[in-house]
């Protein structure tokens, strides 16, 4: 049993004595748990940001920067880049302000408020980066698709004992397969990972709607 069940128990046993007293308890409680869930979300964003950045550094090499300019996306790739960071500290931004709010709350409606805004923040980020994976790889499939020289080759050799619109049609299946497979772990990432989180700032807010000042 944790300290905000114990305290829902006395509580309830001392209801004539202590009401005002618990009451103020609980909230205390229900704020400093929810501080710590939404410093937790913005500390593992900054984390996942770190982890990509240095995944991307790390798989930058000379070959990396070839295949871009054969696919001719030497330079689109690296704005997309740039944009997708911007969008991604702008979140990280919001989630730091979103602690910083609910470190300050005082009262239980701005709490509650507080909590429903980081949720939606979460949402937000979380489909941004569902988003962006599938727009990336649907560019990179398409410019491979057009300009890279075995893909090129393939359809030269496919071409002879399938028709082009079949073959066209089997790569299109590969590619939607590849991408729905990729988009699916990255998904259950994240339900994994902030779904434990939201589950808990939900339990909260549940708990904050009960209490009645």
């Amino acid at each position: 049993m944790d300290e905000l069940e114990i305290l829902k128990k006395d509580w309830k046993k001392n209801e004539n004595t202590f009401d005002q007293v618990t009451e103020k308890e609980i909230y205390g409680m229900l704020h400093k748990r929810s501080s710590s869930i939404v410093k937790w979300i913005l500390i593992i964003s900054v984390l996942e940001l770190l982890l990509w950045s240095g995944i991307s550094f790390l798989t930058a090499d000379e070959e990396y920067f070839k295949t871009l300019e054969i696919y001719h996306l030497d330079t689109v790739m690296p704005i997309i880049s740039v944009i997708n960071y911007g969008i991604i500290l702008f979140f990280i931004y919001l989630f730091f302000k979103n602690y910083k709010t609910i470190n300050t709350t005082d009262t239980v409606k701005q709490l509650m408020q507080s909590i429903l805004k980081t949720r939606k923040t979460v949402k937000y980020y979380v489909w941004y980066n569902l988003g962006m994976t599938a727009f990336s790889f649907i560019l990179v499939f398409i410019f491979q698709f057009m300009y890279d020289p075995n893909i090129q080759k393939l359809v030269e050799k496919m071409s002879k004992s399938l028709s082009l619109n079949t073959f066209y049609c089997i790569m299109i299946l590969v590619y939607i397969i590849v991408i729905v497979v990729f988009i699916g772990l990255i998904w259950l990432f994240y339900r994994i990972l902030y779904g434990i989180l939201m589950r808990r700032l939900q339990k909260n807010f549940n708990e904050l709607q009960k209490i009645d000042f």
